[in-house]
């Protein structure tokens, strides 16, 4: 119990860099935890949510494929992929990769483009 104690009071001290690095916009974040704004940036500021109000804020900026997932369910999910991979709803490795390379030479060309733009104030790389 005194682990899990820890764990609220660190979250609780560090609310405003775990929604910072959220990939979720603070606007989102604010709609769905059922605070009006102002409220929610001084309980930010203060650091003073209350449990269930984390709780809401948690489960938005942590959907249920991200959160921690208890053993019955991991195994539950391993037996449903194994399922669907035999059934061909799979997509090989060797092609999760490829697209996964192209993706990040693209971001690649997108960064040195906007840099390239910045510097010169051209468009033509």
């Amino acid at each position: 119990m005194i682990a899990e104690i820890e764990k609220y009071i660190e979250i609780q001290n560090n609310i405003d860099e775990i929604l910072k690095n959220s990939p979720f916009k603070m606007s989102y974040i604010i709609e769905k935890s059922g605070i009006k704004k102002p409220t929610f940036f001084k309980k930010l500021k203060e650091k003073r949510f209350t449990p269930e109000e984390l709780l809401v804020i948690s489960k938005t900026i942590e959907p249920k494929q991200w959160r921690n997932e208890t053993k019955e369910e991991i195994l539950e999910s391993l037996k449903q992929t194994e399922q669907d991979f035999k059934n061909g709803k799979g997509v090989p490795g060797e092609i999760v990769l490829e697209n996964m390379k192209k993706r990040i030479e693209k971001y690649k060309e997108d960064a040195l483009r906007n840099i390239w733009k910045s510097a010169t104030g051209s468009t033509k790389y």
